[in-house]
């Protein structure tokens, strides 16, 4: 039910403009913001939903001439230059600058909840095909992603291109320098650690770019008889722990700058160097990303000589801390696997494995996608699956 107005005024010699609603809470909306935001045709463009103001033609220190109620769900406002502009009940309400309901539009917008987890994981799994055909199913399957952080999907083809049509199923994939999609098996003169059946000790993919891939999906096409099992551990709830057990090397790995290096040819040749904070936090401190690879890590370190140890001995205590019974879930992927996870959140290993001649044992398919796609896709299945924006 969209929310009545039952009275609208202008406070603070005309700068701010206070809505009373019909449920007795009250909301305060400056008059920047609300010129600013004015949806006439003149200065939205709602086939694009973008603004059409320019920013130089805004007053900042603007005030009404008049405000009025139209009716009870719609405010009417008459600027100094004549101008008017219309704000619906309902999108104003959404708009509210409480910190309650920004608490709200934020939950709505980019679901930052998180349901943590170590050792005790109960994977979340969803048939492969479902989740291509059935919308609430698709949708079902991103919202795990996005809380929990990984999830399994089975059943299907144990052939090569699947991952393409999980991408086309989300948006697009996100393409690397080693291509759309890339091949994890046994390979001679390997250009990647994890093109070699040796174990891979947890790491996030790809810290050496500025904005590393959020989302990894990992498809088994062949599994080895023996050994090979893949290992994942939940870094926000360990950087949890960490934070608790010692503030000092929480601070170390948030605040320096490890420098990574990839240089190889795949799907080109390339040479990229990149600095990253192992644990990278948010203005409020809340962590939003884990760049952690140890193959990776650059010779190169640039931090004073003094700085050093103390580095390591942080993240030891974070590698620890990764690799403690208490925390990694082990499993064995099957043929028809698809493994899809918060990269940014949920580190990787495997363990080691015994090559055959020139056979291949083992055959994973990987490809990589960005949050931005993930979420789109995410808001747009919701839409269409609860019917509302």
């Amino acid at each position: 039910m969209s929310p009545g107005i039952q009275k609208v005024e202008a406070l603070d010699e005309g700068h701010l403009v206070c809505v009373q609603w019909e449920d007795g809470s009250e909301s305060s909306y400056p008059c920047v913001w609300l010129r600013d935001n004015c949806q006439c045709p003149l200065c939205f463009l709602p086939s694009a939903g973008a603004r059409r103001l320019l920013f130089e033609d805004l007053d900042v220190n603007i005030v009404v001439k008049q405000v009025a109620l139209a009716d009870s769900k719609k405010v009417s406002i008459t600027w100094p230059d004549e101008h008017t502009s219309e704000y619906e009940a309902e999108w104003l309400k959404k708009r509210c600058f409480s910190e309650e309901a920004r608490a709200v539009m934020r939950a709505d917008l980019f679901l930052p909840e998180r349901q943590y987890w170590g050792s005790d994981l109960q994977l979340p799994e969803i048939p492969f095909e479902e989740i291509m055909s059935n919308d609430e199913s698709a949708y079902k399957w991103l919202c795990m992603l996005k809380k929990v952080g990984i999830v399994l999907l089975t059943g299907a083809a144990t052939r090569q291109g699947e991952l393409i049509r999980l991408g086309h199923r989300i948006g697009f994939l996100r393409l690397t320098f080693y291509g759309p999609t890339w091949q994890v098996q046994d390979k001679v003169d390997a250009n990647n650690i994890a093109y070699t059946t040796g174990r891979l000790c947890f790491h996030t993919d790809y810290p050496v770019l500025q904005h590393p891939p959020g989302v990894q999906f990992l498809h088994c096409i062949k599994q080895t008889a023996e050994g090979g099992e893949s290992e994942v551990v939940d870094g926000f709830h360990v950087c949890n722990k960490l934070k608790k057990q010692n503030p000092e090397s929480y601070q170390i790995l948030s605040s320096t700058a490890v420098d990574y290096v990839d240089v190889g040819v795949d799907y080109c040749d390339f040479a990229v160097h990149g600095k990253q904070r192992i644990i990278d936090t948010d203005s409020k401190g809340q962590e939003i990303r884990i760049n952690y690879n140890n193959a990776t890590r650059d010779t190169v370190f640039d931090i004073p000589a003094e700085k050093v140890r103390p580095f390591y001995a942080a993240l030891k205590e974070f590698n620890d801390l990764l690799n403690s019974a208490e925390h990694k879930f082990t499993f064995m992927l099957k043929p028809g696997d698809v493994l899809t996870f918060d990269n940014w959140r949920v580190l990787h290993g495997r363990q080691s494995y015994s090559s055959s001649g020139s056979e291949v044992t083992r055959h994973l398919e990987g490809a990589y996608a960005d949050w931005d796609v993930v979420m789109s896709r995410l808001r747009l299945l919701r839409k269409r699956v609860l019917n509302r924006d």
